[in-house]
């Protein structure tokens, strides 16, 4: 196998058509495999199965198994082969099947991934995805729901980007693997199955920046991933009573588009950030420190995490109970002194 030139990488859009989360994804690997002979795909089951999600479906029988294939179950393994690839010229978009898979591999990604770059004064990129199917409300048992963003977040030197809609699913995902740095490309799971018409080959605002999905004026509800769509729910609840919300997706965890949410907030005068995992420093905890630092003299009142528990993912039968829910959005905002 040899890296060669990038061919046309953009074509022209199709004609609009419904399309998943995980077909966007889908669509997104097989035409950036397509447009270039460097990107190559492996993990755990990626190959004839397709994943267990099937975001690899049919493509090791198009592109053949020199360029996806199955790995052994070694996220370690995943992960290193993949720094050596990548700083050969190739460029490897690799899966860790389940978010809390990806633990055995936290060595190499803090110690390696992230600081290869700095570590050899630019001369050493790595042109790398990691692919981590995360969060829960699948009904998936331990091990399989983890929310681990704070930990890729919290490594300088790494790219974490979640989307939350299928359009982004292909657009950010077609990005990272056309980036010269590494990106941790965090995909929620309960929104494989989500739909909207889309015209491929889509290209939607940069992976690094985060955009107003719903105008508002009281408040700004800051989500990302899964709680995206509990943000929307929870402002068309609150338009009922009069309340008008303003929803952002942060989209990149990090780099943190500070532009944008701080243009919302110092608009509404209030923000709530939302998330799944356990709120003990959780990303929440770093979104509401930004937000103040940057917006202390606009804020009427201090900034809110909606969060879970501080407990470990909890059996599928209690998960409705550990997730943020419209209801507790809204139950959350009405702790606010609303004349302040």
């Amino acid at each position: 196998m040899t890296a060669t030139a990038t061919k046309d990488a953009r074509p022209e859009a199709s004609a609009p058509t419904q399309l998943t989360m995980a077909g966007a994804l889908n669509a997104a690997l097989r035409d950036a495999m397509t447009a270039d002979d460097r990107v190559i795909v492996y993990g755990e089951d990626v190959g004839p199965l397709g994943g267990v999600f099937r975001i690899t479906d049919g493509l090791q029988a198009e592109f053949g198994d020199e360029r996806i294939w199955d790995s052994p179950l070694a996220e370690s393994g995943i992960i290193g082969t993949a720094i050596g690839m990548a700083m050969y010229g190739m460029r490897p978009v690799v899966e860790m099947q389940f978010d809390a898979f990806s633990y055995p591999a936290f060595e190499q990604m803090v110690s390696h991934v992230a600081k290869m770059r700095n570590r050899t004064k630019g001369r050493v990129t790595l042109p790398m995805v990691v692919r981590i199917p995360c969060a829960g409300a699948i009904g998936g048992v331990e091990h399989h729901s983890d929310s681990s963003e704070s930990y890729w977040a919290s490594t300088p030197g790494l790219t974490v980007v979640m989307p939350s809609n299928p359009a982004d699913a292909y657009s950010m995902l077609r990005e990272a693997i056309e980036s010269d740095d590494p990106v941790v490309f965090m995909e929620p799971k309960s929104r494989y199955w989500s739909k909207a018409p889309i015209a491929l080959p889509v290209t939607t605002a940069p992976m690094d920046r985060a955009e107003v999905v719903r105008t508002g004026d009281d408040v700004t509800l800051l989500a990302y991933g899964p709680t995206v769509r509990t943000a929307l729910d929870a402002a068309e609840a609150a338009a009922a009573e009069g309340l008008s919300i303003e929803v952002v997706d942060l989209r990149s965890l990090s780099p943190f588009d500070d532009e944008t949410v701080g243009a919302s907030v110092r608009k509404t005068s209030r923000a709530a950030v939302i998330h799944e995992a356990a709120q003990f420093g959780g990303y929440g905890a770093e979104v509401a420190a930004r937000v103040t630092e940057r917006n202390f003299h606009h804020l009427a009142a201090p900034v809110l995490r909606i969060a879970g528990f501080d407990i470990p993912y909890p059996s599928p039968k209690l998960e409705e109970h550990q997730l943020p829910t419209p209801d507790r959005i809204l139950a959350a905002l009405d702790t606010w002194e609303w004349d302040a």
